[in-house]
């Protein structure tokens, strides 16, 4: 028997729609970064991207379990001496509700050239709108 390795020409890519209402934000993230990662398909290769796309519509209604919503912050740092800045979890679901869940799966994802590529499949809307009706995405059971 010989292991296989995916090349780029034999990657098939799909498009998968998760709708976030009423979802708890961790478990719907593990699932999604696995979906983006390519690790739900047999040809799964470590070093290729061989992950499909994900929809996430009705961001605006995903869950935090706990006292999360009050007590979680978010923190960055702006690159400048005592630029540290933190959100708490309950302004940014006011200001971008998007990036609750693009924070947990980018922080599930490979660090590096790679994992920044498999982010980009990854497309959030805080409404049940989207523009990507034309691929035809298929519903993700989570």
């Amino acid at each position: 028997m010989r292991t296989m390795s995916a090349k780029k020409s034999e990657i098939d890519r799909r498009f998968y729609l998760v709708d976030a209402t009423d979802k708890v934000v961790g478990r719907t993230a593990t699932r999604i970064a696995m979906v983006l990662m390519g690790k739900h398909k047999p040809i799964f290769t470590p070093h290729v991207d061989t992950g499909d796309f994900v929809v996430v519509v009705n961001v605006d209604k995903i869950r935090l379990t706990g006292k999360k919503e009050t007590d979680k912050s978010y923190w960055h740092h702006t690159g400048y001496p005592g630029g540290g800045r933190s959100v708490a979890a309950h302004d940014l679901r006011e200001k971008k509700p998007e990036d609750i869940l693009k924070f947990a799966v980018q922080g599930m994802l490979p660090k590096g050239p790679l994992g920044r590529q498999m982010f980009k499949k990854l497309k959030v809307y805080a409404g049940p709108s989207h523009p990507h009706a034309a691929q035809q995405p298929e519903p993700l059971s989570l």
